[in-house]
């Protein structure tokens, strides 16, 4: 097909045929769905969220002669103090100064953490008292409770041992329903081993008492590690 000799074609002057049309779009189907960047809604933090997923995306580094695999905020800091040790001033600054704001934000936590349990513990004493003083014996003890709130004042460090929510005490005192079912069944065997003759009777018996004995020590165990006591 020829060209119209006043129209030349080359760099920037496609055939006519080929040109978009005014009025029609290169794409008629559209942009596919989704494809437009959004911008992100206010309550979104969306560049916040990026730098979290890569500085937590786990990357395989060496460490000596195996390869290791460690999130990537990891890799920078042990690359950092690598550096630091080898004696490159930038980077002995620079690991200076974070180490020392981590220290004293962990420090300025660790302080308030103290703080809010200490208060905690002398409030609910206060509270506890007036309800004893005025008769008050309706309305239910502290979540968790103050004497399971512990401070160390010698390191200032302070722990809750004990259930913090209705739910972790209602699991507890599960424990403690299957613990008194195992106790009695443990009086029962006592009681049948007493009179128990025959041999193999007794060594069944034994047996049954051995496991049971073991499930008392193991809930009993739980029952510590929760700092809670059998109010019974």
């Amino acid at each position: 097909m020829g060209h119209s000799a006043s129209y030349d074609i080359g760099y920037g002057k496609p055939p006519k045929q080929t040109q978009f049309a005014p009025g029609n779009s290169g794409n008629p189907k559209g942009r596919s769905k989704g494809a437009k960047n959004k911008r992100p809604a206010l309550h979104e933090e969306s560049l916040k969220e990026i730098v979290l997923d890569e500085a937590y995306r786990d990357i395989s580094v060496r460490d000596g002669d195996n390869n290791v695999s460690m999130p990537m905020a990891q890799a920078i800091m042990r690359s950092l103090a690598v550096n630091t040790a080898k004696g490159q001033h930038r980077a002995q600054r620079l690991f200076a100064e974070i180490l020392t704001t981590t220290e004293r934000q962990n420090k300025q936590l660790a302080d308030e953490w103290l703080s809010t349990a200490m208060d905690y513990k002398i409030e609910w004493d206060e509270e506890l008292r007036r309800r004893e003083r005025l008769g008050i014996t309706d309305l239910p003890d502290p979540l968790p409770h103050l004497d399971q709130v512990k401070i160390d004042m010698n390191t200032g460090m302070a722990w809750v041992q004990g259930p913090m929510t209705r739910e972790d005490k209602a699991k507890l005192e599960e424990w403690v329903r299957k613990q008194h079912g195992f106790r009695e069944d443990l009086e029962f065997v006592r009681e049948e081993l007493e009179v128990a003759e025959d041999n193999d009777c007794r060594a069944s018996l034994e047996a049954d008492f051995a496991h049971t004995r073991k499930m008392v020590d193991v809930i009993q165990k739980v029952l510590d590690v929760h700092g809670y006591k059998d109010p019974a």
